[in-house]
């Protein structure tokens, strides 16, 4: 049986390339790549001859099942995406399913990938982030994952194209308000640039400069802690939740937790409760 190689590649500067890919892209029997033309420049220029095999989003159902077969025929392949590491908003994640249910041997390299990069030099938190790739391009359904996505406290990653940018920047002013932002563009190439402002500045700059090259989006999580409010005082609270047929114990330990508040506080309230 073959294995399937996960092989990152540049997503801009080709000296990014590690050598541990290049021997893999030489040493496999095909490369599965999402776009041939593209790869075909890669390979030139380090002079590998290792022949290609299209594999992208619009045949993927058929090319799927094809070089898994060829794997089981003991043939390795190497997938690779445009730019970055693939199966990251790309067809291949779904070739690398179908090599798991086959129990097909995967080997995944570390490599540049464009989220990683961007997220490092954005300057805000990275110690939780969550990564959305592209939105919807259907606004109702856009707006509604925003919406979802507004009152989490981790930071925000998307992909965007250059012609929807300004449309997705003022749905996030309307839903997620006007916060922090980092807009990475080009990047590792020549004229990489990063932004970083709120969102209305992010708005004016790119009206006014026009907009090149793809991006990827870094918005700061919701940092505003929003109190909760309760029609129920802490003694009614308890009583409701006892009256499900919980312990008194186990209602402490959840109305604290619920309304934030200590469990020695909740506790002596619960005391003049009876059973």
């Amino acid at each position: 049986m073959g294995k399937l190689y996960i092989c990152p590649t540049p997503i801009g500067n080709l000296d990014d390339m590690t050598i541990r890919g290049l021997k893999v892209l030489e040493s496999v029997n095909l490369i599965a790549a999402e776009d041939t033309r593209h790869t075909i420049k890669l390979l030139n220029h380090f002079e590998i001859k290792t022949k290609l095999f299209s594999y992208h989003e619009h045949n993927k159902r058929t090319a799927g099942p094809q070089l898994v077969e060829r794997l089981l025929g003991d043939e390795d392949v190497a997938l690779v995406s445009d730019a970055g590491m693939p199966g990251i908003s790309d067809p291949g994640e779904d070739l690398v399913k179908l090599c798991v249910e086959a129990g097909v041997e995967i080997e995944a390299l570390p490599g540049a990938s464009a989220v990683i990069t961007a997220l490092a030099a954005s300057g805000l938190s990275t110690r939780r982030f969550l990564f959305e790739g592209f939105l919807d391009r259907h606004k109702k359904v856009r707006r509604d994952r925003l919406t979802y996505l507004e009152p989490l406290k981790e930071t925000l990653v998307f992909y965007e194209s250059p012609h929807r940018l300004l449309d997705t920047l003022g749905d996030f002013i309307k839903i997620l308000g006007d916060r922090q932002i980092v807009l990475a563009r080009e990047l590792t190439k020549r004229y990489e640039e990063y932004f970083r402002g709120s969102i209305s500045d992010g708005i004016r700059h790119f009206k006014e400069k026009g907009i090149k090259g793809e991006f990827v989006v870094i918005v700061e999580g919701n940092l505003i802690v929003k109190e909760k409010v309760f029609d129920l005082s802490i003694e009614e609270h308890l009583k409701q939740v006892i009256a499900s047929g919980i312990s008194k114990k186990e209602a402490i330990t959840m109305v604290a937790k619920e309304r934030d508040l200590p469990k020695k506080d909740v506790y002596q309230i619960a005391i003049d409760i009876k059973k």
